[in-house]
């Protein structure tokens, strides 16, 4: 039994679902899969998923400054240290960031020839993917990484991501466009080891479908609320219903930094009762959102491809989203969903009342085709498959 080990930098968090159903399946694949984290994730520790992959994992920044400092003067003098100062200097990341992803790779890559780990695999091109090219320097296993974006993109050159991709065995786009974007800053030389593994749902998780609900038009939204995920435009958008749908619910799930901000704007475009805000959720309360709502909106400025989606289209719910990224690569338009473009509120509000005046009947059938091209293209135990055979294990 072949064994592999996962690095992430802060896990696990309730959004890196998709990463424990990999692993998951690579286990079901017969793997033995070790976890690896820099520190623990503080958030949702209720949840018994999160709580369960945490029992699993094992943090380099538990074993304590003195060890780190010993794990870096190992590495004195190496390639390594002559990289982090270079990394530094173009922007990655400080000094002190550098060193201390060194010593984290000391001690991995001594935990991976402890537990012959054959191949190390880095969810982000960011901390992660730094930390895992370090190893692989210090004699660690042959590595490889899945970049998301859109953090990766918005930093490809001050991350680095094409020298990490280069000293990768392969490296992972989650949607075409992913990799495209990986081909803009990679050596065409390097472009056969750009991969697409899409990620996945365990379609055990996501039996028939609820039926839509009776009622008023609900459109829900799950994510955090960042700058990224537009969900302060959904608060003019429902200024912009009041007089044509009075009846349009819409429900918030999640939480962040930009909720104070999100809050005022519903304040300010007078939504009243329309807008439910629920805070976080675990696992099972965004799918008693989904399955009260009659369609998922994802009004988002940038993106990957969000696993969001993925679990709304399962439950057999249509997606009205912005047609940025790996997106439109899932959602195709009269077919499953509506996309309209990024940061036109406008259109947005016009979709979200084509959705309110939408049959039941249209809207299940949309829902039906949404399952079945998420259930063709995004079942995790295919994209282990994928993985396992681009690891070599």
């Amino acid at each position: 039994m072949a064994t592999v080990a996962y690095i992430v930098n802060t896990y696990p968090r309730g959004s890196h679902s998709f990463i424990w159903r990999e692993i998951a399946a690579l286990e079901r694949r017969g793997l033995r899969v070790h976890r690896f984290a820099a520190r623990r994730a503080e958030e949702s520790a209720s949840d018994p998923a999160i709580k369960a992959e945490a029992a699993r994992t094992e943090y380099l920044l538990d074993r304590g400054p003195a060890a780190l400092a010993a794990a870096l003067a190992r590495a004195a003098g190496g390639a390594p240290l002559r990289l982090a100062h270079r990394r530094a200097v173009a922007g990655e990341s400080s000094l002190g960031q550098q060193l201390a992803y060194v010593a984290q790779a000391c001690i991995l890559r001594d935990r991976c020839a402890a537990l012959g780990v054959r191949h190390l695999h880095a969810h982000f091109g960011t901390n992660p993917a730094r930390v895992a090219a370090y190893c692989r320097m210090l004699g660690g296993p042959p590595f490889s990484l899945t970049v998301h974006g859109p953090e990766e993109f918005d930093r490809p050159q001050a991350l680095d991501l094409a020298g990490k991709a280069e000293a990768a065995a392969f490296t992972v786009g989650v949607s075409q466009f992913g990799r495209s974007q990986l081909m803009r800053w990679v050596a065409p030389g390097h472009w056969d080891r750009l991969k697409v593994v899409h990620c996945g749902l365990d379609l055990a998780d996501f039996p028939a479908p609820p039926p839509l609900p009776a009622g008023p038009p609900t459109l829900v939204a799950v994510g955090r609320f960042s700058e990224q995920k537009g969900f302060g435009l959904l608060m003019r958008a429902m200024q912009r219903l009041r007089a044509t749908r009075p009846d349009l619910r819409l429900v918030l799930v999640g939480d962040g930094e930009l909720r104070p901000a999100i809050e005022a704007e519903a304040i300010r475009a007078d939504v009243g009762d329309s807008l439910r805000l629920t805070g976080w959720q675990d696992q099972a309360g965004v799918r008693r959102a989904m399955a009260q709502a009659h369609a998922l909106v994802v009004p988002s400025f940038a993106e990957g491809l969000p696993v969001v989606i993925m679990e709304a289209m399962a439950m057999g719910r249509p997606v009205l989203s912005t047609w940025v990224a790996g997106i439109p690569e899932l959602v195709i338009p009269g077919d499953c969903g509506w996309l309209v473009p990024p940061g036109d509120v406008d259109a947005l509000a016009g979709a979200m009342q084509t959705v309110a005046e939408t049959p039941l009947e249209r809207l299940a059938a949309m829902g039906q085709a949404a399952r079945a091209r998420v259930v063709a293209r995004h079942d995790v135990d295919r994209s282990a498959a994928i993985l396992a055979r681009l690891m070599k294990v």
